[in-house]
Parts: C-alpha cells; sequence; structure tokens
C-alpha cells in the first residue's frame, strides 16, 4: 500500500474527533513583491521557479483601526497598541524616548495611553505581530533614510530610526539609524555573548529579532499593548498521523523536519510537491507564522531541545563552534536590504542557537539566542563567510531545514485520527531495537518506510512485541498496530543510527 493511500485509509476508517478551538491568528507580513535569488519578478504560478512563496501565500492581512486617542487597534490580532513612541511627547521620537530595559517594564503601569490603565510591555510574539516585510533594512553605516523602509506600517504608527545626534541627548556614543530595537517583556532562557543577561527585541529599521542586553546601559524604543492576552499561546493537538495541528492559529505543522538542509528555491519546490497524511497543500511557512511556533521557554542551553514544543521532532546538527545545537528553519519571505528592490536573502527563524563569530569572546558563540530571526542569502557558498558577516559575525549557513505547514479551519470541525493509549511505541526516535507495548494482546504490526512499502509484519504478537531496527536504514517510517479489540495506533518511528 502506498504512503498516500495508507493514510487516506487511516483518516477514513477511524474513530474521529471534533476539535474546538479559539483561534489567535498570525497576520500576514504584506509582503506585496514577489522575487527570484535577487531581485523582483512577476508574481510566479504554480509550476514556475519560485512558486510557493510568500506572495503565492500572502496570509492573513494585516487591518489596522485608528481609534482616534492615541491607540491603533490590530484588527486580526484584537492586540490595541500605543500609536508612537515618542514617550516625551515633543513631535520628535529619538534618543531621549527611550529606555533601559528596567524603566521599560516598570513603565506600563504608569502608562495612562487613551485613558486606559492596562498597558503591558509586550511580549516578543506580540510585538513581532506588527513587523511587516515590505520593508527594506536600512545601510547600518547611512546616515539618512535613503531607499530604506521601516518594517512597520507608518501610516498607522510613528517610527523613529536610530539617533544618529544621541551623544548630544545623552548617550556615551552616536547610534546608527538602524538601531530602531524595541523592548519586549520576553528574556531569553539562556544568555548571550558569553554570560549577558538577553532581552529579545524587534528592530523595525532592521526586519529582525535579536537578542540585546536586559540591562541598564543599553536604551530601546517602548511600545506598550494591551488586550488579547493569549495571542502568542500555542494551543498544540498531536494528530497521530505525524501532522500536529495548533487550534490557537488554525494551522496544521509537520511533525518533523525535512532532515536535511536546503536552498531557498529548493526549499520552495520541496514544499510545493510535498504530500502528506492525506493532504497535499502542503507550503513553505511565512517569517511570521515560523515565529508563532517558537517555545521562547526553551533553548539547547537549558532544556537540551530546539525552541519548540516538545511535541514536534527536530533534526539535531552540530553549530559552528562544533556544539550539538537545532537548526534554523527558512520561510517563504524574501529580506530585503537598503531597497524593497534587492532580495537576494531569506528570513529564517533560529529553533537552536543564533551563531556568530566574535573575536573579542574567542571565535563562534550563541550571538542573538535561540528565538532569534534573521536572514541569509538566497544562494552562494556559506565557505566564503568563514568568520560570519556583520558586526556579530553572523552565521551564514545560505542552506537551511525546512518545516512545512497548512491552513485548517479550526472553528468549523477539523478531523483527526483518534489514537489508541492502550498502544505504546518506544523508544522513539529508536537507534537499535523498538518495543510495541499493549494492555492487550497484539493482533497485528506492519512497519511502512517513507515510499509506502511494508518491510516488516507481524501478527498475533503477545502483549509486547520487540524488533531490532538496526536491519533498516535510518530515516522515518510508519508504524500501524493493532490490539485483539481493533484499538489502533499509528505514527511516525524515527530510525537513527
Amino acid at each position: 500500500m502506498k504512503l498516500n493511500n495508507l493514510f487516506i485509509s487511516i483518516l477514513l476508517l477511524s474513530h474521529c474527533v471534533i476539535i474546538y478551538g479559539q483561534t489567535s491568528k498570525v497576520v500576514g507580513t504584506g509582503q506585496v513583491n514577489s522575487y527570484n535569488n535577487s531581485s523582483i519578478i512577476t508574481l510566479p504560478t504554480e509550476g514556475q521557479a519560485f512558486f510557493g512563496q510568500n506572495t503565492n501565500h500572502p496570509g492573513n492581512t494585516p487591518s489596522y483601526t485608528d481609534n482616534g486617542d492615541g491607540t491603533i487597534t490590530d484588527n486580526v490580532t484584537g492586540l490595541i497598541w500605543e500609536k508612537t513612541t515618542d514617550k516625551n511627547g515633543d513631535g520628535t521620537i529619538n534618543y531621549y524616548d527611550k529606555s533601559t530595559y528596567a524603566v521599560a517594564l516598570a513603565g506600563a503601569s504608569a502608562c495612562k495611553t487613551g485613558g486606559y490603565t492596562d498597558w503591558r510591555l509586550p511580549t516578543i510574539k506580540e510585538q513581532y505581530s506588527l513587523i511587516m516585510f515590505y520593508g527594506a533594512e536600512s545601510n547600518p553605516t547611512a546616515t539618512t533614510q535613503g531607499t530604506s523602509v521601516p518594517f512597520i506600517n507608518t501610516n498607522y504608527f510613528t517610527f523613529g530610526y536610530g539617533d544618529i545626534n544621541s551623544s548630544a541627548h545623552g548617550a556615551t556614543s552616536d547610534e546608527r539609524m538602524i538601531d530602531a530595537q524595541y523592548a519586549t517583556s520576553s528574556i531569553y532562557v539562556s544568555t548571550t555573548m558569553n554570560g549577558t543577561s538577553t532581552m529579545f527585541g524587534v528592530n523595525f529599521a532592521d526586519g529582525r529579532i535579536k537578542g540585546y542586553p536586559a540591562n541598564n546601559l543599553k536604551k530601546y524604543y517602548v511600545q506598550y499593548v494591551r488586550g488579547n492576552k493569549v495571542y502568542g499561546v500555542n494551543n498544540f493537538v498531536d494528530n497521530g498521523n505525524g501532522t500536529i495541528t495548533d487550534n490557537a492559529t488554525g494551522l496544521m505543522w509537520m511533525q518533523n523536519d525535512s532532515g536535511s538542509p536546503m536552498l531557498w528555491e529548493d526549499a520552495l519546490a520541496y514544499a510545493e510537491g510535498f504530500s502528506y497524511a492525506g493532504y497535499t497543500d502542503w507550503r513553505l511557512p511565512d517569517v511570521k507564522e515560523l515565529q508563532n511556533l517558537l517555545d521562547y521557554s526553551r533553548s539547547p542551553a537549558t532544556t537540551s531541545s530546539a525552541a519548540i514544543n516538545s511535541v514536534f521532532n527536530c533534526t539535531q546538527i552540530n553549530n559552528e563552534a562544533g556544539v550539538a545545537d537545532y537548526p534554523c528553519y527558512t520561510s517563504s519571505t524574501t529580506f530585503c536590504s537598503q531597497t524593497p528592490t534587492n532580495g537576494a536573502a531569506a528570513c529564517y527563524v533560529s529553533f537552536g542557537r543564533a551563531m556568530g563569530y566574535m573575536s573579542a569572546f574567542g571565535g563562534w558563540i550563541d550571538v542573538h539566542g535561540a528565538g532569534a530571526q534573521r536572514s541569509d542569502p538566497k544562494t552562494g557558498n556559506p565557505a566564503n563567510y568563514p568568520t560570519g558577516f556583520g558586526p556579530q559575525g553572523d552565521a551564514i549557513r545560505i542552506s537551511n531545514y525546512v518545516r512545512l505547514v497548512r491552513n485548517v479551519d479550526v472553528n468549523s470541525s477539523v478531523k483527526t485520527t483518534e489514537t489508541s493509549d492502550k498502544i505504546r511505541v518506544y523508544p522513539n526516535p529508536s537507534s537499535t531495537n523498538c518495543t510495541v507495548s499493549s494492555s492487550q494482546k497484539l493482533k497485528s504490526i506492519e512497519l511502512f518506510n517513507s515510499v509506502g512499502e511494508s518491510v516488516l509484519v507481524c501478527n498475533n504478537a503477545d502483549y509486547n512485541y520487540n524488533f531490532d531496527t538496526n536491519q533498516f536504514a535510518s530515516g522515518i517510517y510508519i508504524l500501524k498496530a493493532m490490539d485483539e479489540n481493533s484499538h489502533s495506533n499509528t505514527q511516525l518511528l524515527a530510525i537513527k543510527k
């Protein structure tokens, strides 16, 4: 039986349950141009090169309402924002309006914008919901905006670049145009820069999430938020068939990643040609969908895992420092530098350490944290970047991993396969042997490889069945087991050697 037919049979024959969930939709990125590996192209159609990028799957259209009282409502998320970061009200956004991290946190309780008293410092997911990828980053050495475009909707929100005259306003040295980092309440559970306590912040001048010092030395722009306190809180359901539904966002994810890195164009083609669990509408996620998947309570250094819920499986890698780590995942979103016509890079999200080469710290370290969003060239040779790129020596991998997504409607019935908790499969992943255990006698066990071929069959086993996984190549398999009372369990089994 072929793989797709197997899953279709499972979905049709299994007892199905209906799941209802509150949605907390991810706002689209606002990207309006389509790109090849370097520049703008006409919107590609199915079957053409570069089909499946962000403009082919634009997501939930950004929509805002100016409430006329200094607040802006995001009509997609339900979050209500301060319109401006001009904290002293002098009509100019500059260094005087910035705050240290401690002051930013404490200031929420004193904020009275719009007459409201329930303002809070946003989480990194809340703040990132405002980012718009029609933006183009400012050149770090620029002294004027030039052709750069802010990564926030300036029709509704007032925005200021970094204050290049900040030394005249109390800073120890002048800022760069690109220093428009916004503070959030999300503290990295590990540290960056060899031990620095770190806050995740959004930079609307350079279109990134990075880890920044959570101390009293650096200052940030502050934009408080209120309403919808569950935004960014995922509600994952393991569908038992290698897919995970997030009832909060209405997105279904692959439980496993691609297992190997690939170039951006190849990632698009891989996603558009993917068929799994009876679905053929898998796609490469946009960068805001990927970021919403992050679990900021986890990190390689503190939980020995990727920064993602443990219901997902992540390929383990060795990073530039030779340390066990987890991948960056590429997105369908193009990143533009200095002008919106420059489409040579793609956005990615770090689910492992965001590495950088810092000679002052002895070489490769975690500079921006597991949970950062940066960008990589779409093509090229990583060997050309032996010490990374940029002021923090950002690691340049070019080929990154893929985790696919598709849309589901969680407000209507979402059918997922119900698997029996009476049948267990362990360990998973397996390196030497695997056991299928049941409270009832096992009637049948069958293992299928990645192309749907049956590679192991056992009928009328006892309560436990053990088999040697060394006889099979490393990869993802499908194990289907049924007991004498027709309770069934079908799940993915990862075999690693």
